[in-house]
């Protein structure tokens, strides 16, 4: 079921005794998970995370989710709930925190040990509950149990939500592997048994909804891991994602069994694993891993590298080398392991590093060329199994793009879920649960909200087309000197380029479409010279468009002579 987003309004108010379900971000998109829920009065998030940028949104450092609907409510929030440890569910709440810094955090103990970390570089000194799988816990109107899930990151944790309107249950990010690193598997017989009390809304994870049968196991990238170790003639450089703790640990162990050593390279990445291996989620062998600048003098047979920007971020470390702007030189004979996913939107980015890489003589061992990662996320059979284990009356499929929401709930329909039940959402739209029955009552506000620096929300759209333009086509900048008692120019405009391919005669056909345009408005009595400048910008930017199809930023600039 799913709704033409014209048709739906603000919602009205919530029914007595019913609970609200507004996803903030996370539906659309592969990032800024955020769910709110609403009960007597009372609100609870489930993650907070974000999203970053595309390339057609240059200078934006993440996106977050749009806190205005709950932003005049803060004072009922009883909770914010993390599911796991990744940027997509904890990197927006030191943002939510600014706004009031004592909601109770709540989350397993490396989660918490990760937003931790990241709220001290904000300055922010956070309220938590440390909760594990089997705990039940009650925030206000809403009586939570945890339990375990496998994903790609350890410690993760589905959540049920216990109301008097009902029980949801929303799985995080979860996959079923059957041999996870870490002993830890997806509680199923959980699952069975909320399943058995009866689930009246079932959230999933859709990431890997349309990827038929299992997803592999994290035990089978053991041997594609060694043989690349095995068969580097020089340095490896390994990239892989901050927080990826298993897929670190298969690296450690390779590289302690071909007597290498390791340094971490990144601030995050850094930052996590000394976390990671504090508290025992990172077994590392002692005298394994050294600080960077020991690796000086070392033979490179004997180097191992672990490093952030395996989404081919900008300023990361993988492509700073790819570019040469980084400490480390790639050169001839070194091996570089991209050994994490290739995110939807990021393909661009990371096939440039993987071909700077190359150019610069190394050998690129990815995903497209090896068995080097296996998916966090539950392909199509998995969810089937957890949709005829948990049985549920209603079905949002959560944490994905359009086309995997709707995989994900055609899967709940095949598997006997009501068609009208398995409701395709997006951001801001509102879900009443009343007497059991899931409906789609209305729509608040959910933009994308940007973080550019130290300013967030300050970008908008406008803006980012203002400097898509300046990218693609420049600026030009026109002084006209104009004379105060006649409205007119009083000689001939200045233009100023930057970034604009053109000739020294590009600009003499627009000189007397400025006189032009500055005499029609004399004529009309028009003074002000911020309208001045609007009617020469119009006037400019549509010359441009017909003569050479190029939209430069026009910056008139009109003083008095």
């Amino acid at each position: 079921m799913s709704h033409n987003q014209s048709d739906l309004k603000a919602p009205p108010p919530l029914p007595k005794g019913g609970l609200r379900i507004v996803p903030l971000g996370g539906l659309g998109e592969i990032g800024r998970n955020m769910t709110v829920f609403e009960h007597e009065g009372r609100l609870l998030v489930i993650d907070c995370g974000v999203l970053f940028p595309e390339e057609h949104q240059p200078g934006v450092d993440v996106i977050l989710p749009d806190f205005t609907w709950i932003r005049d409510r803060l004072d009922k929030i009883d909770a914010i709930v993390l599911t796991h440890g990744h940027e997509d569910h904890i990197g927006g709440v030191p943002y939510l925190l600014r706004e009031r810094g004592d909601i109770p955090v709540v989350g397993s103990e490396l989660t918490l040990a990760f937003i931790e970390a990241k709220l001290k570089e904000h300055r922010i000194r956070p309220t938590t509950v440390q909760v594990k799988e089997g705990d039940r816990r009650k925030f206000g109107a809403f009586d939570l149990e945890f339990v375990a899930v496998n994903h790609s990151i350890p410690d993760g944790l589905a959540v049920a939500v216990r109301t008097k309107a009902g029980l949801v249950l929303n799985t995080g990010d979860f996959k079923m592997d059957q041999f996870p690193l870490d002993g830890r598997i997806t509680d199923l017989r959980g699952f069975a048994r909320l399943g058995a009390e009866g689930v009246d809304l079932f959230m999933t994870d859709s990431t890997n909804a349309e990827v038929p049968g299992f997803v592999a196991s994290e035990m089978e990238l053991g041997p594609a891991i060694e043989a690349a170790f095995r068969n580097a003639p020089r340095r490896i450089i390994v990239s892989s994602f901050a927080s990826h703790v298993h897929r670190i640990q298969q690296v450690l162990d390779a590289a302690h069994a071909s007597g290498r050593k390791v340094a971490f390279v990144g601030r995050s990445m850094v930052r996590n694993m000394g976390i990671a291996r504090d508290l025992g989620y990172l077994k590392v062998p002692r005298g394994l891993v050294v600080d960077f600048k020991a690796l000086d003098g070392m033979p490179d047979k004997k180097v191992c590298l672990i490093a952030t920007g395996s989404q081919g971020e900008p300023m990361a470390a993988l492509a700073r080398m790819a570019n040469g702007d980084h400490v480390i030189n790639i050169g001839e004979g070194d091996t570089v392991l991209l050994a994490s996913s290739l995110i939807p939107g990021n393909e661009n980015a990371i096939y440039r590093v993987i071909n700077g890489l190359t150019r610069l003589g190394a050998n690129v061992v990815h995903k497209g060329n090896a068995k080097v990662h296996v998916s966090g996320h539950a392909a199509a059979g998995e969810l089937v199994y957890c949709y005829n284990i948990v049985k549920p009356r209603n079905v949002m499929p959560i944490h994905g793009e359009w086309r995997h929401l709707r995989a994900n709930a055609d899967l709940a329909i095949k598997t006997g879920v009501a068609p009208q039940n398995a409701v395709v959402a997006e951001d801001g739209y509102v879900l009443d649960l009343v007497n059991g029955k899931v409906s789609v009552t209305g729509r608040v506000p959910a933009g994308l909200i940007y973080v550019d620096g130290m300013t967030v929300g300050t970008v908008t759209e406008e803006s980012l087309t203002d400097r898509r333009a300046l990218a693609e086509d420049g600026v030009v900048t026109i002084v006209a000197l104009i004379d105060p008692d006649t409205g007119v120019l009083s000689e001939e405009p200045d233009f100023l380029t930057r970034g604009f391919v053109h000739d020294a005669k590009s600009f003499d056909a627009l000189t007397p479409i400025i006189k032009e345009t500055l005499a029609k408005a004399a004529k009309d009595g028009v003074r002000d010279f911020g309208e001045l400048e609007r009617l020469i910008d119009r006037a400019v930017s549509r010359w441009f468009q017909r003569t050479s199809r190029r939209g430069p930023v026009i910056i008139p600039v009109v003083i008095e002579a």
